[in-house]
């Protein structure tokens, strides 16, 4: 068995999946999930940083472990079927998808891992100007209740942490 690790003091390197083509190009889900365990294998052995890869896909869902069958769509959109929390996510054009693979350090767990990334998201929004936060209960970041509307999410969120490492992220 090897060594327990510490925290990966590295810098975060950043990875723009076809968002750096001219014209931005989508990357389809299947081939960017194979990337992105490959990457996670890679993180969790110490040989890599952390990462985090930026993506947009085609048209697709995935579908978490908690999605119940009367979630999955019937329009025809693919649906992959994913080893992460959460339930059914649309992923596509013009949604701007992040995937942290970081290994966590001892005393951080998934839930703690999720608050983070939510802050992280509700701070990159607040500098674009918008008023976002958390509500009670749910996982993710929300756009909050008007007048006539209820909380509506902006950024879902869903992760998996195998060998102290994430993956998956938000979209």
């Amino acid at each position: 068995m090897s060594e327990p690790r510490e925290a990966d003091d590295r810098p975060v390197e950043f990875q723009y999946l076809g968002l750096a083509a001219r014209p931005p190009t989508l990357s389809e889900y299947v081939p960017t999930w194979e990337y992105q365990r490959e990457v996670h294998a890679r993180v969790a052995a110490g040989e890599l940083p952390p990462q985090v890869l930026f993506v947009e896909h085609p048209p697709v869902y995935t579908a978490g472990r908690r999605t119940e069958p009367h979630e999955r769509p019937f329009d025809g959109t693919p649906v992959v079927d994913v080893d992460r929390g959460g339930k059914i996510t649309w992923h596509g054009p013009g949604q701007l998808v992040g995937y942290p693979i970081v290994f966590l350090p001892r005393g951080i767990g998934v839930v703690d891992y999720v608050r983070r990334v939510e802050e992280a998201l509700i701070r990159v929004l607040a500098d674009y100007g918008l008023d976002t936060g958390r509500v009670e209960g749910r996982t993710g970041v929300w756009l909050p209740a008007t007048g006539t509307r209820p909380e509506r999410k902006i950024a879902a969120i869903g992760i998996r942490v195998s060998k102290q490492t994430t993956m998956h992220g938000f979209a």
